[in-house]
């Protein structure tokens, strides 16, 4: 049973193909005629319930499948109609009795209008709408795949949830791409519904005057009845299905369901809903018009509208004597410690103290920050600290937050030990709109540059975030924004960040774990200043520490022929292979670009030893040629979406690193040795020697 169970769709699929076939007794057709207006009103109910369209990601599928089943049912039905004078089950003499009603001409006009309904308005609606949103989801998945890195980089999602947006952002590209040729085959259906009829109607007439002996008048009545019967039988299902697959493809932007999002969105203008029933009212001085029926109409719509009013004012006051009264209590709370603060003399020390990480902002921004204003940044910076130290090894520092009445009022400084690295600004009532590619069309708004990775974009009113999602823009709030410089600029400088003391703690943190190993590597073999320059050599190029007891092992198995801190830092990277792998890999393939192999040699060859070990010394023309083309190179990686990869053999690797990293310090440089085997890399661009 089970088994049967598991394979339903096909053997549904299969007698579906056999009613094309095999003959049906009217009981039958009746049976399958009311299953398929059965079916036809779950999957309408379903779309109208779904709150996003991958909920129901079988519909394309499902479309299929139905329209199949629908045809199936035509053939049987013209199959008993021309077969049997007309008589083709219950269902359909009922449906053709009820819409005649005894006269032919008005029967057949409202099922040509049925039929030009689902054909011209709902059926061509829906194609041209899953046709725009399949181009335009196609287009605005670079911008999701950064908006996903940057949510990842904030700390905001972990990597488990990033696979899984990224998972639904194919989906729902595959799903519209469906969608686009799934509504097709509901146009076909509705034109292959024409057919049938006039085939039905002409066959019958035709058969029933030459091989049945009946008059012209009985013809024309018995087959008029089964032809439109059988064709809004048919055509009945068919609009259903073609209104759920509008339903499905414009359900783009929503919270829940139709049902809640109508009602809420109703209900959230009173104003319109008030000035509605005004106008009914008005309407009634015109002469001849329904005074009663208006008058009933105007009265509800007013009372309702006066009555959603009343309810929102009541809600709005209560939130607002709630905020006031928060604020105030944290008010007189930050007076009193403010006051306690400036009595202690020993509070002096503290003006003297540089902090790690420290983010100034102007005066706007404040209720992005304040917990009281309801501003989220704190929880999201928290998040961000716990997710890098899961990924990277290293705890960041805590992050100072003040205000500064220096900076213009949209302002924000990031500074690192005191000192600017990064700045930005941004506007709180606004919508950061990334452009993609080749947007489908502009949107007005403030032009402006993504502060985090420097993408082009535009300040955008919130009244403009749906219109920007549906030209592609990637729409991110102003607090995301902020979050995500913050934290791309704590990645780029963690590697300043690990001072003696943290060194000193993930030493005593992995004693706890490996007491044997710290106690045979630190201080017997190497100091605690020389692994921090280790462990800072490996921030430095976004390797993780995490990975302690590798590290340790790899120093202690590499200090018995190697002192020199470079070399011990390669064999490192070589032991965390799998670790750098994972981190540069996607999907089983590398993009990278190579040095070619008299480059290598010219580099090998000037190497120069001195008093601070081993440099480079290439010539002024070999290294602004390699400058020129590694620009060229990178440029490809930005098309591509992902970061630049130099793939280098292990003797060149660090020297070609230091040559580049002040030009290009987002560049990573990486060794064959420490890429798993399993690996495909794909060379995009080699770098030549041109002297």
């Amino acid at each position: 049973m089970k088994r049967v169970l598991n394979n339903a769709v096909a053997l549904i699929v299969v007698m579906i193909v056999l009613l094309l076939i095999i003959p049906l007794s009217p009981f039958l057709l009746d049976v399958f005629i009311i299953l398929n207006i059965s079916i036809s009103l779950i999957i309408l109910l379903i779309s109208m319930n779904i709150k996003e369209p991958l909920e129901f990601s079988i519909f394309p599928s499902m479309l299929l499948i139905t329209t199949l089943f629908r045809i199936g049912i035509n053939i049987s039905s013209t199959r008993n109609i021309l077969g049997n004078q007309g008589t083709a089950g219950a269902v359909i003499q009922a449906m053709g009795d009820f819409v005649l009603q005894g006269n032919v001409v008005v029967g057949f006009i409202i099922f040509l209008i049925i039929v030009l309904v689902q054909f011209i308005v709902i059926t061509k609606g829906a194609e041209r709408v899953a046709e725009v949103a399949a181009r335009f989801t196609l287009d605005a998945m670079p911008g999701k795949q950064m908006a996903i890195d940057a949510d990842l980089s904030t700390g905001l999602i972990d990597e488990q949830e990033a696979r899984n947006r990224r998972y639904k952002i194919q989906k729902e590209a595959d799903f519209y791409g469906s969608m686009d040729g799934a509504t097709k085959i509901v146009k076909g259906d509705a034109i292959m519904s024409l057919i049938i009829t006039a085939v039905n109607f002409l066959g019958g007439m035709i058969i029933g005057m030459v091989q049945g002996g009946m008059g012209f008048q009985e013809v024309l009545f018995v087959y008029s009845i089964a032809t439109v019967g059988d064709g809004l039988v048919s055509q009945i299902p068919a609009l259903l299905i073609s209104t759920a697959t509008g339903m499905v493809v414009t359900r783009a932007v929503s919270d829940g369901s139709l049902n809640e999002d109508a009602s809420k969105q109703f209900m959230a203008q009173p104003k319109a809903i008030m000035m509605t029933g005004a106008v009914l009212a008005i309407l009634i001085a015109i002469p001849g018009m329904p005074k009663i029926q208006l008058g009933i109409v105007s009265l509800a719509l007013m009372l309702g509208g006066w009555q959603l009013m009343r309810r929102m004012n009541a809600m709005a006051e209560k939130s607002q004597r709630a905020a006031e009264m928060e604020q105030a209590a944290m008010q007189q709370e930050q007076n009193a410690s403010a006051e306690e603060s400036f009595k202690d003399i020993n509070s002096v020390y503290s003006l003297i103290n540089v902090e790690p990480i420290e983010m100034e902002f102007g005066y706007s921004l404040i209720p992005l920050v304040d917990e009281g204003s309801g501003g989220k940044m704190i929880d999201r910076i928290v998040i961000f600290r716990r997710q890098y130290a899961q990924e990277m090894g290293l705890v960041i520092p805590s992050i100072r937050l003040r205000d500064s009445s220096s900076l213009n009022t949209n302002q924000y400084v990031i500074k690192i030990r005191g000192e600017e690295v990064a700045k930005g600004e941004i506007l709180v009532d606004y919508y950061l709109a990334l452009e993609p590619p080749n947007p489908e069309k502009e949107i007005d708004g403030i032009d402006t540059i993504e502060p985090a990775y420097g993408i082009p974009s535009k300040w955008i009113t919130v009244d403009k975030k749906e219109m920007a999602e549906i030209y592609g823009y990637t729409v991110i709030d102003p607090l995301s924004v902020m979050l995500t410089h913050l934290s791309e600029t704590v990645k780029k400088h963690a590697f300043e960040l690990l001072n003696r003391q943290e060194v000193v703690r993930l030493v005593e943190n992995m004693k706890k774990q490996s007491p044997e190993l710290v106690e045979e590597l630190v201080p017997a073999m190497i100091s605690y200043g020389s692994f921090q320059k280790i462990l800072t050599n490996l921030l430095r190029e976004g390797i993780p520490i995490k990975d302690m007891e590798t590290i340790m092992e790899t120093i202690i198995d590499s200090s018995m022929t190697v002192k020199d801190i470079d070399s011990i830092t390669e064999n490192i990277r070589i032991a965390l292979k799998r670790t750098i792998t994972r981190k540069f890999c996607e999907g089983g393939s590398m993009k990278v670009v190579t040095l070619d192999a008299d480059l290598e040699k010219s580099i090998i060859t000037s190497l120069t030893t001195g008093e601070h070990g081993m440099y480079l010394a290439l010539s002024p023309d070999v290294m602004q040629s390699v400058i020129t083309q590694l620009g060229e190179e990178i440029k490809k990686f930005h098309e591509l979406g992902q970061n630049p990869i130099i793939l280098t053999s292990q003797v060149v690797r660090v020297h070609f690193y230091h040559l580049i990293e002040q030009f290009y310090p987002n560049v990573y440089v990486l060794s064959f040795n420490e890429i798993s085997n399993n690996i495909q890399i794909q060379a995009v661009g080699n770098i030549t020697l041109q002297a």
